[in-house]
């Protein structure tokens, strides 16, 4: 039986490793003919870098044999929230806004910390927060893994 938890964190991992593909591989960005070589490096390296952690995040859930336990839940759940932390992070970095739309008659810039990427990262990381605490409590009911841990989340 699949768990919630583990559900959850699967989906935000395969999110992480495919979204930016959807998102960025198109003529706005990776073929945007008026972003430099170097742009374009880290926009591949940012999607790389989804593909990687969302990867490494599934590997945690389901690729190991043996038992499930704690350890593999939180290296789960970081793999599964370290692409959206950085994601926000950016936007803490000077002259970067979370999309690019044209500018306005008045030259306003794009919004730096309102868009579609917040409320996709913020979904993400409260899903990831929820499956993290689900399978913690699952994982301190005696008799769900073999690891010996004890202990909830609460």
């Amino acid at each position: 039986m699949i768990s919630t938890g583990k559900a959850l964190l699967s989906l935000t991992s395969a999110w992480s490793a495919v979204g930016s593909y959807v998102f960025d591989w198109n003529e706005t960005h990776i073929h945007n003919p008026e972003w430099p070589a170097h742009a374009k490096f880290h926009n591949a390296q940012t999607m790389s870098t989804g593909a990687a952690l969302g990867a490494a995040g599934l590997y945690a859930l389901w690729g190991h044999r043996g038992p499930w336990t704690r350890g593999r839940l939180q290296v789960g759940a970081a793999a599964a929230s370290l692409y959206w932390v950085t994601q926000l992070s950016a936007t803490l970095y000077p002259g970067t806004a979370l999309f690019d739309h044209a500018r306005s008659e008045s030259g306003e810039q794009p919004p730096r910390f309102r868009g579609p990427q917040t409320i996709i990262a913020g979904t993400a990381l409260a899903l990831n927060l929820l499956a993290y605490g689900l399978e913690g409590r699952r994982l301190a009911r005696p008799g769900t893994s073999k690891s010996g841990l004890t202990g909830g989340l609460g």
